[in-house]
């Protein structure tokens, strides 16, 4: 699991923004890592999209990096924010946007 976990921490901690995901940005796989894709999209914030899919190991590894059981898994300048549900939370409430521009990361959302 070192292996895993190495990717993992060096995905986190070489991104800006890294959503760890089934599929990809492009073709996301489940409903979840969709709406978070779209959300991540409407604000027009760079990020990494890493496939759980490709990798069992990795798709086990992200759950123990966190503690958390499901995917997708958002994090922030090395910060886990949370998965679907909190992440569709946040931004309702303007507060994903706050955490982006508190971290400095640019949301380029058009009115």
């Amino acid at each position: 699991m070192a292996d895993a976990n190495q990717i993992i921490d060096n995905e986190v901690k070489s991104n800006d923004v890294v959503l760890f995901m089934k599929g990809t940005p492009q073709f996301p796989m489940c409903g979840f890592s969709s709406q978070v894709v779209q959300i991540l999209n409407y604000l027009g914030v760079p990020y990494k999209g890493v496939n759980v899919l490709e990798d069992e190991t990795v798709r086990q590894g992200i759950k123990d990096y966190s503690n958390w059981p499901t995917i997708p898994q958002l994090y922030v300048k090395g910060e886990f924010v949370g998965g679907c549900d909190i992440t569709r939370e946040m931004f309702q409430a303007g507060e994903l946007q706050q955490l982006f521009a508190d971290k400095g990361i640019q949301v380029q959302q058009s009115a």
